[in-house]
């Protein structure tokens, strides 16, 4: 069964807005937002979904970066492509990204994120 959560989606390009959508978090739907493999970074009562084949040519996702820095994560390598951010739910459950991250995010990159 495919489940629907709200994420928070950072993409590696700056001209593209970061925004908040509904995603199908199977496998195919995770590999067509970072557009590769697809690999994962855990918070405290979140983690985020990144393009794991740092050996392609892809946009460095700096926004992310930066992100996942203020929320309390070393990043000690350059990621890139698309970041997709949720929250954790039941175990090896999805949930929608945490409030605390939109507003974190809306106060870095100066956006009105939540609805």
């Amino acid at each position: 069964m495919n489940t629907l959560c709200n994420a928070l989606v950072v993409p590696a390009r700056l001209a593209r807005p970061v925004h908040i959508k509904a995603v199908e978090l199977d496998m195919t739907g995770l590999q067509r937002v970072a557009t590769g493999e697809v690999g994962v970074l855990a918070g405290r009562d979140w983690h985020v979904y990144l393009d794991s084949e740092a050996n392609r040519i892809a946009a460095e996702n700096l926004r992310a970066e930066v992100l996942i820095r203020e929320a309390g994560i070393i990043v000690e390598e350059t990621l890139l492509g698309t970041a997709l951010f949720l929250g954790h739910g039941s175990p090896g459950e999805e949930a929608d990204v945490p409030h605390h991250l939109i507003r974190l995010a809306e106060q870095l990159f100066d956006l009105p994120l939540a609805a």
